[in-house]
């Protein structure tokens, strides 16, 4: 439990302060993401009190990563072939099937690629840290 818990959530905050960034990061270099999220047909306000478990999924997907990473960790290639997998595996067809389904833009989809992508890296880097 000592080696999931608490790695899990400090996974989970470096997770959420990083895709924070990283979501500010794409609204400055590509402002009509920005105009697409303001969409009320598509996305929630902020006001939403639901939009609150924004913040709470990179929390989740911490503990859960502590709990793969702990059953994995001897895996060949570390933290790095372990983020890469996990994106591989969850990420990538949940996006083929997000633009498929949604009328979202396809460099939204993008960004949301890459920023998952980020955001497994430095949570797998957190745990391999914090397990060794």
């Amino acid at each position: 439990m000592k080696k999931v818990v608490w790695p899990g959530l400090l996974a989970g905050l470096s997770m959420l302060v990083l895709s924070m960034v990283v979501y500010s990061l794409w609204g400055v270099i590509f402002p009509g993401m920005t105009a697409e999220y303001q969409n009320p047909q598509l996305f929630r306000p902020w006001s939403d009190p639901l939009m609150s478990l924004m913040f709470v999924h990179p929390i989740i997907l911490g503990l859960v990563l502590a709990w793969a990473w702990d059953k994995v960790k001897s895996v060949s290639g570390g933290w790095l072939n372990f983020a890469f997998g996990v994106w591989l595996v969850a990420s990538i067809p949940g996006m083929v099937i997000s633009y498929s389904s949604f009328p979202i833009s396809l460099l939204m989809v993008i960004c949301w690629s890459i920023n998952g992508l980020i955001e497994l890296l430095i949570g797998s880097f957190v745990l391999a840290k914090l397990n060794k």
